[in-house]
């Protein structure tokens, strides 16, 4: 594969792309300008470049799908690559919860899932459903991880985990595209357009499973989340704004949160009982409905 600074300099010549500045991170090169649209006008976009095949990598596949419905805009893409509308000022939602604001954040992404999945159900959703994962090819993740012998997650909680998860994938109710990581960094405000998503995996599932990502997060301030009652009111709060079923949502946060370790690992990080998703876990393993 060509370097990612040669690949960003070929998507901008083709998309028209006049380039002001350019950021390099860990896993994009995210160029930042402006194109033109006619003789009088110019659009501000970004340019994304994603260096190695992964989660993202037909991000800009799946945003072109909700055609801006409560998402960035999408003016071109091809795999590894996606020209978005710029958001501006493009303040992260984990602001407000940083700042005390947590209640409004959760009614944000409630009103985001609502935006998004009024769309999901378009033509276009249904073709790329055929080609995208599903949180059954997710699920696998357990199976791989038991089959390492690894120990750093109680054998037990694992095991809970891919029950629940097998029950709820067994038992989904109108699944269709989702996000796939909808939390307080992939929303950002755009003075014009309000709360908008941004980088999704896109993965196939009920609505109920969206909420997981959210309630894990911030994870640079884990402190904000790790407590039944945060976990409760913000379960309660979205499944009552987006009419959900809360068993399932409770269900899908803690099988959820147990696959969030067992990635981590994955990613070669080390996980013991301090570790954000594991400690949720713990949390919400008293809030299941076993019978799911």
């Amino acid at each position: 594969m060509r370097p990612p600074l040669d690949r960003l300099s070929e998507h901008a010549r083709t998309w028209g792309l006049k380039v002001e500045d350019v950021l390099d991170t860990e896993t994009s090169v995210i160029a930042f300008g402006t194109r033109d649209v006619n003789a009088s006008e110019n659009q501000s976009v970004v340019l994304k470049v994603i260096k190695q095949p992964g989660d993202e990598w037909h991000a800009g596949e799946v945003l072109a799908v909700f055609n801006g419905h409560g998402v960035a805009r999408v003016y071109e893409h091809e795999a590894g690559a996606v020209l978005l509308e710029r958001l501006r000022p493009g303040n992260p939602l984990v602001d407000l919860t940083l700042n005390g604001r947590d209640e409004e954040a959760t009614d944000i992404l409630a009103d985001v899932i609502q935006q998004m999945s009024n769309h999901s159900s378009s033509k276009s959703s249904l073709e790329l459903l055929q080609g995208c994962a599903t949180v059954e090819d997710w699920a696998k993740g357990f199976d791989t991880y038991i089959a390492t012998g690894d120990v750093q997650i109680p054998r037990d909680l694992v095991e809970a985990g891919q029950r629940m998860f097998g029950n709820l994938c067994a038992s989904e109710r109108r699944p269709r595209l989702l996000h796939g990581d909808l939390q307080h960094y992939n929303l950002l405000f755009d003075s014009e357009r309000g709360w908008l998503a941004i980088d999704p995996k896109g993965v196939v599932g009920e609505i109920e499973y969206e909420i997981g990502a959210f309630v894990r997060n911030p994870i640079a301030q884990p402190e904000l989340f790790l407590s039944r009652s945060t976990v409760e009111r913000q379960l309660k709060q979205l499944t009552n704004r987006l009419s959900l079923d809360y068993e399932r949502a409770v269900g899908w946060t803690f099988a959820q949160a147990v696959l969030s370790a067992i990635w981590s690992i994955e990613d070669g990080f080390a996980v013991d009982a301090t570790n954000p998703a594991l400690r949720l876990a713990e949390i919400t393993r008293p809030m299941l409905q076993e019978n799911l």
